[in-house]
């Protein structure tokens, strides 16, 4: 019984928050939402028993992509205004696509129900007596680990591919000459000066560079001048 209310508790809130993640006009408190989405769908995680799925989605999502899109939606400066003026024009073709995606899960639904010994049918039984984390490293590291390796490479390759496409480089970045460093000597960065006892920087010919005159008096005394000719 407390089982079954915690579920519908977590399940109500979860969807709530997931609909204000798109309703909400303030970006940052669409990002708190979808926070609050991936707690409640960790909880329901953990009532089914899946508590390493529960610890990935808190971790990992909530931990770093989440947190993420809040500093990047934070720090930049867009103008959402202007991002939300062909809302109405581009309307149908969401709602079209949006009823697309009704229809395909409504199938898959029916298709569920009416394959009632589908449930039965499981990739990866599990076997009795075994905890699900120990089963998932079983499958992961033991059974598929030449798919689970191939799987990340594609995604480091992927990584790389995106930093290749998006770095350019004007040429105006300083480059480090490692061997140049190692090479110099004490002599060539260090300047060795004898100072007296309370002389200030003055005395040591360090000087800052004189501020330019202002314009207008600049100006006031060439005319002047040019008024004596």
């Amino acid at each position: 019984m407390i089982a079954a209310l915690a579920f519908y508790v977590f399940a109500a809130i979860m969807l709530v928050s997931a609909s204000m993640v798109v309703t909400a006009r303030n970006p940052v408190h669409s990002v708190l939402f979808l926070i609050l989405t991936f707690f409640n769908a960790a909880a329901l995680f953990v009532l089914a028993g899946a508590e390493f799925l529960a610890m990935i989605l808190v971790i990992v999502y909530v931990g770093a992509v989440a947190v993420l899109f809040l500093f990047v939606v934070m720090m930049l400066d867009i103008d959402f205004t202007q991002l939300r003026e062909g809302f109405q024009r581009y309307l149908p073709v969401g709602l079209a696509v949006g009823l697309v995606l009704l229809v395909e899960l409504v199938m898959v639904l029916g298709g569920w129900k009416i394959a009632p010994e589908a449930l039965s049918l499981r990739f990866a039984p599990i076997a009795a007596g075994t905890q699900n984390t120990a089963q998932i490293g079983k499958l992961l590291y033991t059974d598929y680990f030449l798919i689970f390796q191939v799987s990340g490479l594609i995604l480091l390759v992927a990584m790389i591919g995106a930093i290749v496409l998006t770095l350019r480089d004007r040429g105006l970045s300083r480059r480090q000459n490692i061997g140049r460093q190692l090479a110099r000597q004490a002599g060539e960065t260090m300047v060795m000066m004898d100072v007296a006892t309370g002389a200030g920087v003055k005395e040591t010919g360090i000087l800052r560079q004189p501020e330019p005159a202002p314009v207008e008096e600049a100006d006031t005394h060439a005319a002047h001048h040019g008024g004596h000719h």
